[in-house]
C-alpha cells in the first residue's frame, strides 16, 4: 500500500513538473516583465502563432482588415480541435472575448494570453462544453501608436497603445455607424462566431474605491424577456458570488464623474454604438469588464484572468439553458407590437449595494483655488449605496411588417449585408400604401463627435399615403433575426439611428428656393385664392411677434405651403408597411 501511494505521489509530481515545463516554454511578455509591461502587437501575434503550432486545440486565423492596414485575427480554443463554427455552435457554448478596443486598457490582452496558454498546457482543466474565441487586439492602429503618457490617471503598464485607432476613431462608438474597417470586420467575426456570451475588456476612469474589478453587463430591461431575466437574476449574481469566493470582490461599474459613489449612481445604458449594445441586438449576453485604473497592473491582469475563468465556469453549467433562451429569443419579436426607441431610469425601483469605497474630503485646490475632491485610502468603508439599474421605455414605435428603402443608399445596404439582414429589390415600379415620415424637429451637436455632428431629440410627422416606388427600391421585412438592428437604425428617433448619425443629411437641405421680388405676386395670389391658408397666415402673424416682424420668414412660410415647395425636403427616404391584422 505504501509503495502504491509513493508511486501515485511520484506520478503526480511528474505530471505537475511536465505541465510547469510546458507553461515555461510559452512565457508572456507580461510575465517576463514581472507584471509591469504589456505585450506589443507583434509579440501578441508571435505568441499565438507559436501556441497554435504546438497545440492543435488552438486555431489562429485572419478575418477582415483594419484601418491600420493590418488584418484582424481571432484565436479559438476548442479542446476537441474543431473550428467549424456552424458545427460547434450546435452543442457548444461560445464565448467571444474582445481585447484592446482601447489599447491603453491592455489588461485583457495579457490575461487572455495567459488563459489560452494555461488551457493548452493543462495548467487549467479544459472546459467540456465551452469554446473560447478571442480577438487578441481589436484596435491594432492604436496598439501600434505606443506611448507612456496618454493614460494620465492609470497605474501601469509602463507603455501602452493609444485610445484612437489609425484614423483616430474611438472604436467603442463605431459599431452601428461602422466608419472604420475594424467595425466592418468585427461584424463579420461576430456573425461568424454567433457567440452566446460576449466579453469586452476595459479599464475604468472614474472614482476611487476598493475594488479591482467592476462589471458592466448589458442593461437587462433592454435585453428583455427571459434572456434579460436570466442575465439579471442568475448570471450576474452567480459571477459576483463566484468571484467573491475566489477573493475577488466585484461591483457594478461606478458610473460617476468627479463625485463620490456613495451618493448613489445608475447603470450605464449601452446603446448600439457600444460593443455590448451592438451584440445584444442578436440576443448575445454581453458584459464589459472594467478594472480599476489605480490598482497595480499585475493585479488588474490577474483579476481579468479570474473573471473570464469564472465566466467559463458559468458557461459550463448554464450553457444548455443559455442556448435555449437565445433560441427562443429568435422568434419572440413575432409577439411584439411596439419597440422602445428611447429609455429612461425607472425611478420607482433600485438596488442596494454593499459598496466598498474610500472616504473623501473636499479640499481647496492649490492649482485652481476652487474646491476639489480627494480620496483617503486610509479610511476604507462599506456602505449601503443606491444603484439605479432598472430602465423603462420612454418612447416607442409600432413595428412595421417591412421597410422600404429608396435605392441609392449603398452604404446602408453594405452595412445590412454585413449584418446578415435579408432584403430584396422591387422587380417593378409599384404603388403601395405606406406610412411616411417627415423630419419635424431635431437638434445637432455643435462639436464633432467621432467623425460626425450627430442629431438628437429627433421628432417625425407621420402620415399614411400611397407612394409610387421604383424598380430597384429595397423591401426589408422585419420578421428576421436582425429585427432589432433594423428598428435601431431605421427609426429616426432611436438614439443610434442612421438618421441621427448623419446618413440622410442631404434631405435636410432645401434644394430649390425663390426670389422674394418674384414670389411676392405669387404669395398674394395664394392668399386671395385660399381662405384657409389666409386665415392660418393671419393667425400666425398675430400670435408670433417674431414672425410678424420678419418679412422673409412670412414669404418662406407661404412658399412651403405652395406647389413650388419640393417634396424631397425633410422627406425621410425609408417607408413603413404596416402589419396586417389577422
Amino acid at each position: 500500500m505504501r509503495l502504491f501511494i509513493l508511486l501515485c505521489f511520484l506520478l503526480f509530481i511528474g505530471c505537475e513538473t511536465e505541465t510547469a515545463d510546458k507553461v515555461a516554454e510559452f512565457p508572456t511578455h507580461f510575465e517576463n516583465s514581472k507584471g509591469t509591461e504589456t505585450a506589443t502587437y507583434l509579440q501578441v501575434v508571435d505568441f499565438y502563432i507559436r501556441l497554435a503550432k504546438e497545440y492543435p486545440e488552438i486555431n489562429f486565423q485572419t478575418i477582415g482588415m483594419t484601418d491600420s492596414g493590418h488584418p484582424l485575427h481571432i484565436v479559438t480554443y476548442n479542446p476537441e480541435g474543431d473550428f467549424n463554427f456552424n458545427k460547434i455552435s450546435e452543442d457548444k457554448t461560445l464565448i467571444l472575448i474582445n481585447n484592446g478596443i482601447h489599447p491603453g486598457e491592455s489588461d485583457g490582452i495579457d490575461a487572455t494570453m495567459l488563459l489560452y496558454r494555461d488551457f493548452a498546457t493543462g495548467k487549467l482543466a479544459p472546459p467540456k462544453n465551452t469554446v473560447l474565441v478571442s480577438i487578441p487586439i481589436y484596435n491594432i492602429g492604436g496598439a501600434l501608436n505606443r506611448n507612456s503618457t496618454t493614460r494620465a490617471n492609470q497605474n501601469g503598464p509602463l507603455s501602452y497603445g493609444f485610445r484612437g485607432n489609425a484614423k483616430n476613431y474611438d472604436l467603442n462608438r463605431d459599431f452601428i455607424k461602422s466608419d472604420t474597417e475594424n467595425a466592418k470586420s468585427f461584424a463579420e467575426i461576430f456573425h461568424l462566431v454567433n457567440p452566446d456570451i460576449f466579453i469586452d475588456n476595459h479599464v475604468s476612469n472614474g472614482a476611487d474605491y476598493q475594488y479591482t474589478l467592476t462589471h458592466l453587463f448589458t442593461q437587462h430591461n433592454k435585453l428583455g424577456g427571459e434572456l434579460g431575466n436570466y442575465l439579471h437574476n442568475e448570471m450576474m449574481p452567480t459571477l459576483e458570488r463566484s468571484l467573491a469566493e475566489a477573493s475577488w470582490d466585484i461591483t457594478p461599474y461606478v458610473n460617476v464623474f468627479n463625485r463620490v459613489p456613495e451618493t448613489g449612481f445608475s447603470q450605464f445604458i449601452d446603446h448600439p454604438r457600444y460593443s455590448t449594445g451592438y451584440t445584444t441586438l442578436w440576443n448575445t449576453l454581453g458584459m464589459m469588464v472594467e478594472t480599476h485604473m489605480l490598482k497595480p497592473y499585475d493585479k488588474r491582469v490577474a483579476g481579468t484572468y479570474e473573471l473570464v475563468r469564472q465566466m467559463i465556469a458559468i458557461a459550463e453549467t448554464d450553457g444548455t439553458l443559455i442556448k435555449e433562451l437565445r433560441e427562443a429569443a429568435k422568434i419572440r419579436h413575432q409577439k411584439w407590437t411596439h419597440y422602445p426607441t428611447t429609455w429612461a431610469i425607472d425611478t420607482t425601483r433600485s438596488s442596494t449595494l454593499d459598496f466598498k469605497g474610500y472616504e473623501a474630503d473636499t479640499l481647496m485646490s492649490q492649482v485652481t483655488g476652487f474646491p476639489r475632491l480627494k480620496y483617503d485610502r486610509n479610511r476604507p468603508f462599506t456602505k449601503k449605496v443606491r444603484y439605479q439599474n432598472y430602465m423603462v421605455p420612454s418612447d416607442s414605435v409600432t413595428i412595421p411588417e417591412a421597410y422600404i428603402l429608396r435605392k441609392g443608399y449603398d452604404r446602408i445596404l453594405d452595412l445590412m449585408e454585413r449584418n446578415n439582414i435579408v432584403f430584396e429589390p422591387l422587380q417593378q415600379d409599384t404603388l403601395l400604401l405606406v406610412e411616411s415620415y417627415r423630419i419635424d424637429a431635431y437638434k445637432t451637436r455643435k462639436q464633432a463627435y467621432e467623425g460626425h455632428y450627430p442629431h438628437y431629440n429627433t421628432k417625425v410627422l407621420s402620415r399614411k399615403e400611397k407612394v409610387l416606388f421604383s424598380e430597384g427600391d429595397y423591401l426589408i421585412p422585419t420578421d428576421q433575426a436582425g429585427i432589432r438592428y433594423l428598428l435601431e437604425t431605421l427609426e429616426p428617433q432611436a438614439m443610434d439611428s442612421f438618421f441621427n448619425w448623419n446618413f440622410f443629411d442631404a434631405i435636410l437641405q432645401q434644394k430649390e428656393g425663390f426670389s422674394p421680388y418674384v414670389f411676392e405676386d405669387e404669395a398674394a395670389k395664394l392668399l386671395n385664392e385660399n381662405a384657409v391658408l389666409r386665415d392660418s397666415f393671419v393667425s400666425k402673424k398675430t400670435n408670433d411677434p417674431e414672425f410678424a416682424q420678419n418679412w422673409y420668414a412670412q414669404l418662406d412660410w407661404l412658399f412651403k405651403r405652395s406647389s413650388h415647395y419640393e417634396k424631397a425636403h425633410l422627406q425621410y427616404p425609408v417607408y413603413r408597411i404596416a402589419k396586417q391584422s389577422k
